[in-house]
């Protein structure tokens, strides 16, 4: 009966939304690199032993506890307490498992054994109970008070040892990251006692999912914090995304905010991380070896040899950051490297005089220095490019100054190189280096293995394209392409009008080779100037390699940088690049940052054709079908307008002071601005999408009612239609009075869960009545339905001794169908906090704070006599053209303040379904 409502045409429209909005949803959770980290596995069994927390503080977190990570003979060792390491203390994320520490913690085990025990670590953990705080906010306030006592207990631990710490360094998954954080915001904190923080997939800048409002406040309060006490913040900290394999937490969240007076935290890409290179999701990241292996030589390389603890030191901390997260060079980390170095030795100096060189060492006896004079090179040509594939940590590149054939000293620019999956390679502008007379390539002495060693010379612009993007609306239908004819072994190729988030495109490298025997690797690394978020491809030539062209943050207003692909290649082989928009791809991208405010969109959808059939029943005296008033009410141009006109009167100063006077909160359409995340027309898209999911949430609400009424009668004896409507009786006051001392005394959202099964209870039951009604009744052709509502309409009596009729109980259940699929979409918001709720039920009996609490006062007596409301009973009721007029404006409220803020959603929706109640009243 549902899809009967509506014409094909709009049924094709709701089918091809489906797959419109599949690509998307495909693109964002399937449309990225497979996991590329290798396993980190435990060499013995791993042991976590309890530590004994003081009997006041155990009290006080009975769901919280303290653990101490360990392997072998390590965790027997260690049973017997004071420790003697270097403490790291591990917070797991949301629903996190405090067994998550086991993979660093192995990994850094194993790393002090290589230098027998001369520094370890001790790797702690909390386990916060695997409590849902990124969809429940109220308990994060409560995890950062038992952090803070669990630094000062690990503390004590050391107390009376010859170099006991006096500050512990943290590593944060997810939400742990922000409790992290939160540390600093404590009246009773002392910054000192952390002196590293390194966070990984943790949304800093906003919650994925703001379902309350006290994580919201918590974000404030936590970035609020920061930002204004910048100056004051000396605690180094490392953010580190998972990349586009990580779509619960994407990695545009986790960017630290760029302050010019607080320059001590560094936020990276996992795929641009040295050594790791993968892109990793919201779990791996804690267990990937490449990222693991990266994170515990950088904890070793910040170690001070004097005090055997982490240093103090806050250059150093972050230049060893940028070492091993940013650039590496192919060298071990050194504080104070020698940049003259002695070139002496019994070694061959060769000349080279051209412009490009190549050499392939294998098994050579004897060290060799290529010298490359300068002087001659600078008339002709801007920089020098030089690469090796032999991967270890020796200086192989230096500069000599006022050299003739050889040189005793050069100035060492290895440090300069930059190290990638296959090779190490150093790119120098001539300019810069006026007092340098040779270049010198050192090629060791090897036995038994091969490498290749290759030097250019070039100019800057014959290495250097340029390559527009296509433009949002070609669909994929156009591409632009250039072609590399030059043989050289770089390029840089400037992707010009890119640095949107919305745009998003496919790169297609095609590579021909000519007379190439043994296998070349090309190497393509998309750069993006603005944030760290670079990605690696590796293709082995010749080969057609495609390329995902899309980002994580936007490029900022005043950032005039190009997004680069720089191209590593081979000199026997041409490429063609070509590039094209990739529609799947910006839906991905639209889902990917704006899925979260999806349910906004449906529930204002749904409201506006919930006001469409108040109306009709108001105007014609009967109840439209869902789907017909989802048609003609639910259109964008009823909602978009307003929010548009709102923001822009919010740009002059006097609406703005009128805004605040009325003390009316940001508009979310401000707050994503702010965050750089406007699409063209993405509300639009996002209409459409909820539009969609409201026709189809509303055929499975429609169908469920009909199911559950045929297992009604298939279960119970049938029975009739009500012969007198009442609103209020004294179960029903009972059961309201019941579920709301529920409702104060333990969880609001189970007092609403209940309500609500209460309410499609009584629906299933009429419906179940109407069929029996229907199947004991002789069918009467000349009879009209319409005819019938009308005259039903215009009877002068009271309604509570009317006799409901069969077609005033299909209006019902039009009316309460839809009542149930508006009320569906508020009791899965507030599921987080009763999901919280029943996973501390043995700790706690009553959820506090209850975000569904004020709520539940509202929805519970509003459900309790909606359960009893037919339309015939308000048919006549004076209220009814308002509570028709109110969806509207309600509808325009939930764009404008609840798309990013799901949790004021609620506040928009009891409105009208109050005023639906009280016209049985009025």
């Amino acid at each position: 009966m549902f899809l009967h409502s509506v014409n094909l045409s709009n049924l094709a429209f709701y089918v091809f939304m489906v797959f419109i909005a599949t690509l998307g949803l495909w693109d964002v959770f399937f449309g990225f690199e497979e996991n590329k980290c290798s396993m980190s596995y435990m060499f013995e069994y791993p042991e976590y032993q309890k530590i004994e927390l003081p009997k006041k503080l155990a009290k006080r977190y009975p769901a919280y506890e303290l653990y101490l990570y360990g392997e072998g003979s390590y965790a027997e060792e260690h049973k017997i307490l004071p420790l003697t390491g270097i403490p790291v203390l591990f917070l797991p994320g949301n629903a996190g498992s405090y067994k998550q520490v086991r993979s660093i913690g192995s990994i850094a085990l194993r790393k002090a054994e290589d230098i027998d025990f001369k520094y370890h670590f001790d790797f702690f953990s909390v386990n916060f109970n695997e409590e849902l705080v990124a969809l429940y906010g109220g308990s994060l306030q409560k995890q950062t008070k038992f952090v803070h006592e669990c630094i000062k207990t690990i503390l004590k631990l050391y107390k009376g040892q010859e170099f006991a710490p006096k500050s512990v360094a943290i590593i944060g998954h997810s939400m742990g990251g922000l409790v992290a954080r939160a540390l600093l915001t404590l009246k009773n904190f002392k910054q000192d006692l952390i002196n590293l923080l390194i966070t990984q997939a943790t949304p800093h800048v906003a919650p994925v999912m703001p379902l309350d409002r006290f994580i919201t406040d918590f974000y404030m309060t936590v970035n609020n914090y920061w930002i204004l006490n910048a100056q004051h913040i000396n605690l180094t900290t490392l953010s580190v995304a998972g990349g586009f394999r990580d779509y619960q937490v994407r990695s545009g969240l986790t960017f630290l905010p760029k302050l010019s007076h607080h320059t001590s935290a560094l936020s990276v890409v996992s795929s641009a991380v040295p050594k790791t290179w993968v892109s990793t999701d919201h779990l791996s990241i804690v267990w990937c070896k490449e990222l693991q292996l990266t994170t515990v030589r950088a904890f070793f390389d910040l170690i001070d040899a004097d005090t055997k603890q982490i240093t103090q030191n806050s250059k150093k901390k972050l230049s060893v950051l940028n070492h091993h997260f940013i650039r590496h060079p192919a060298k071990h980390f050194e504080e104070n490297p020698a940049i003259i170095s002695d070139l002496t030795g019994t070694s061959m100096w060769v000349p080279v005089k051209v412009s490009k060189w190549t050499y392939v060492a294998y098994n050579e006896s004897d060290k060799i220095y290529f010298t490359f004079p300068l002087a001659n090179h600078r008339k002709i040509y801007t920089h020098v490019y030089c690469q090796s594939t032999m991967l270890d940590t020796n200086s192989w590149i230096f500069g000599c100054i006022n050299s003739t054939s050889m040189c005793r000293q050069g100035v060492d620019l290895s440090w300069k190189a930059e190290l990638l999956p296959t090779i190490k390679s150093l790119m120098l502008r001539l300019q810069d280096y006026p007092s340098l007379s040779h270049l010198v390539v050192y090629v060791p002495s090897v036995h038994g293995s091969k490498f290749v060693v290759d030097c250019e010379f070039f100019k800057k612009e014959t290495r250097s394209l340029q390559l527009p993007v296509t433009h949002l609306f070609s669909f994929g239908l156009s591409s632009r392409k250039v072609v590399l004819n030059t043989s050289g072994l770089y390029y840089n190729i400037e992707l010009l009008n890119f640095g949107q988030i919305y745009q998003a495109f496919k790169i297609n490298v095609v590579s021909k080779c000519s007379g190439v025997k043994e296998e070349i690797t090309s190497i393509y690394k998309l750069h993006i100037p603005w944030s760290y978020e670079d990605s690696l491809t590796i293709a082995q030539v010749p080969s057609s390699t495609e390329i995902s062209l899309k980002l994580h943050i936007a490029q900022p207003e005043n950032d005039s940088h190009v997004a680069l692909l720089k191209m590593y290649t081979s000199s026997d082989c041409q490429y063609e690049v070509t590039v094209k928009t990739s529609f799947s791809q910006i839906l991905g991208q639209v889902v990917r940052f704006h899925g979260g405010a999806l349910p906004a969109y449906v529930i204002s959808s749904i409201l506006l054709a919930y006001g469409g059939q108040l109306y009709s029943l108001f105007s014609t005296g009967y109840c439209l079908e869902y789907a017909t008033m989802l048609d003609k009410e639910a259109k964008p141009y009823k909602v978009d307008p307003f929010v548009i006109m709102i923001k822009f009167l919010l740009g002059y100063k006097w609406f703005k002071e009128l805004w605040d006077i009325l003390l009316l909160p940001e508009l979310d359409a401000i707050f994503l601005t702010s965050q750089s995340m406007c699409f063209p027309l993405v509300s639009l898209i996002l209409f459409l999408f909820g539009t969609c999911t409201a026709y189809w949430s509303g055929l499975f609400s429609s169908t469920s009612v009909r199911l559950l009424s045929s297992l009604w009668l298939t279960l119970k004896r049938p029975s009739e239609l009500p012969k007198d409507i009442k609103m209020i009786s004294p179960d029903l006051l009972i059961l309201t009075v019941v579920l709301t001392i529920l409702s104060w005394t333990a969880c609001g959202a189970l007092a609403i869960l209940l309500s609500y099964l209460y309410y499609v209870c009584k629906v299933v039951h009429l419906q179940a009545s109407l069929t029996t009604f229907k199947n004991s009744q002789p069918v009467n052709p000349k009879h009209s339905r319409r005819s019938e509502k009308k005259s039903n309409h215009h009877k002068d009596s009271t309604v509570h001794h009317l006799r409901l009729t069969a077609n005033d109980a299909e209006d019902s259940l039009r009316m309460h169908s839809t009542v149930i699929n508006l009320l569906t979409w508020i009791v899965l918001l507030s599921m987080p906090s009763l999901i919280y709720w029943l996973k501390n039920l043995r700790y706690y009996f009553k959820l506090n704070p209850d975000p569904c609490k004020p709520l539940a006062f509202i929805l519970i007596p509003t459900m309790a006599i909606l359960g009893n409301t037919y339309t015939v009973s308000i048919k006549s009721s004076k209220l009814l053209k308002t509570a028709s007029q109110f969806p509207l404006p309600l509808a325009v409220g939930v764009i404008a303040f609840g798309s990013a803020h799901l949790y004021r959603v609620p506040c928009f929706v009891f409105i009208p379904l109050l005023l639906h109640a009280l016209c049985n009243f009025m």
